[in-house]
């Protein structure tokens, strides 16, 4: 398999090895016993309060789990990774699943406080700067902590472009991905999917949201006009070229919206619900799911649809049988993560409350969450873990994916 390299990849590289929070792995010819955790993070772990409610080395055993093992595309990692985890107090692991979004004020601060895996920018945290503050924003953000943070964004090119939509940052904005192919096929497509990692890795933007798997044929649709908007095999091929060219330049590709948004309405604004036949999904929209995991996609975005055919009581987002569809059916090895958990679909299904019990419970990886929202997800995991609700060991085996992703990344 192809390895990211990217100008975060060798800023992660350097930060690592200067800082033994987060140890680069030995080569296989060392021993495995060599890691071990930092003076800070040994300290750290004496804290009560910080301490992992249930699980020590000694309970698990300081082998990766063999009821973990997956084969996946990160797995030359997980032991080095399992062996971090085990340091980790509650707190740590717990921020670690989080993709939030970026507060306007304190950033870093906010970060270091709550061990935030990673940040997701919007167009407010590019407006009105210059192309240097940017990048020393970013630059500050992954370096705020001992584990360096993830950087997402959401640039998939016609209507949603955080970054190439602000004329002091980039020269132009990057087109739809249906007019790109519509004018110049794909060639055109791959030439653009390289200009796009190009630009991300210049801010060390390390994850794209993108690509968009949708099938649209109906321009009246909500997800038209971010899709390519062609047949299944055109849509197959488009995912398949975009995967492989974002993550051999640097880019974690994030494939969304599984299970497949169809013509459903914005859940942005309200909950959709997805009637659509399961045959339909297995003929259709798994498809270009199925190509981009072919070619070791990094992400999977869970859509926040309610799909009959698979959990008619549950958004997809929040649903194990989904879930358990995409990691034992497709075969998906990355990091599981839910579309953004403050959109109306998830306020309204849960009554206000927090969904990142039932997110973690569902089997994601790492919740894309508000700043607002983080401090009662934490104070809700934290409940559901003391009372028997969620059970410690599915937060250490999401973790120990996303450090063993983080591992891969920095080499």
């Amino acid at each position: 398999m192809k390895k990211s390299i990217s100008a975060l990849s060798v800023l992660m590289a350097l930060c690592l090895s200067a800082c033994t929070v987060f140890p680069v792995p030995r080569k296989s010819s060392e021993p495995e016993s060599s890691l071990q955790p930092s003076a800070a993070v040994q300290e750290s772990s004496k804290e009560p309060s910080q301490q992992s409610s249930k699980q020590t080395s000694q309970e698990y055993g300081e082998t990766f789990p063999e009821s973990w093992q997956d084969n996946g595309i990160f797995s030359h990692y997980y032991q080095p990774a399992y062996q971090k985890m085990l340091t980790m107090s509650l707190d740590e692991k717990i921020g670690q699943m989080f993709y939030s979004r970026c507060p306007q004020y304190d950033a870093v601060g906010f970060a270091q406080k709550y061990h935030i895996g990673g940040y997701v920018l919007f167009g407010v945290d590019f407006a009105d700067k210059s192309k240097q503050q940017v990048k020393d924003n970013i630059d500050s953000y992954i370096h705020s902590q001992g584990i360096p943070m993830t950087i997402a964004v959401d640039e998939e090119g016609g209507t949603v472009v955080r970054i190439s939509s602000k004329s002091a940052l980039y020269d132009s904005e990057f087109r739809s991905p249906r007019d790109i192919y519509d004018q110049g096929g794909m060639a055109a497509i791959k030439e653009n999917a390289l200009a796009l990692a190009k630009m991300l890795n210049d801010f060390q933007i390390d994850v794209n949201f993108a690509p968009v798997c949708d099938i649209s044929l109906d321009e009246n649709d909500f997800m038209y006009y971010r899709s390519i908007g062609h047949d299944v095999d055109t849509v197959c091929e488009f995912v398949s070229e975009f995967t492989k060219i974002a993550q051999s330049n640097g880019v974690s590709a994030s494939l969304k919206h599984f299970p497949g948004y169809g013509n459903n309405v914005d859940t942005h604004t309200g909950i959709a619900i997805d009637e659509r036949p399961y045959q339909q999904f297995l003929d259709e929209d798994f498809k270009p799911f199925e190509e981009g995991i072919k070619q070791n996609a990094h992400i999977v975005m869970v859509s926040h649809n309610i799909v009959n055919c698979m959990d008619s009581s549950k958004p997809a987002s929040l649903s194990k049988n989904v879930h358990d569809i995409l990691r034992n059916d497709l075969g998906f090895t990355g990091i599981v993560v839910t579309d953004d958990l403050e959109m109306d679909a998830i306020t309204e299904y849960t009554s206000g409350t927090s969904p990142a019990v039932a997110a973690i419970l569902a089997g994601n990886d790492m919740l894309t969450i508000g700043d607002s929202m983080i401090e009662d997800a934490v104070e809700s995991i934290k409940a559901a873990i003391s009372d028997g609700t969620l059970d410690e060991s599915l937060i250490d085996h999401a973790v120990t994916r996303i450090l063993a992703w983080k591992y891969f990344k920095q080499q």
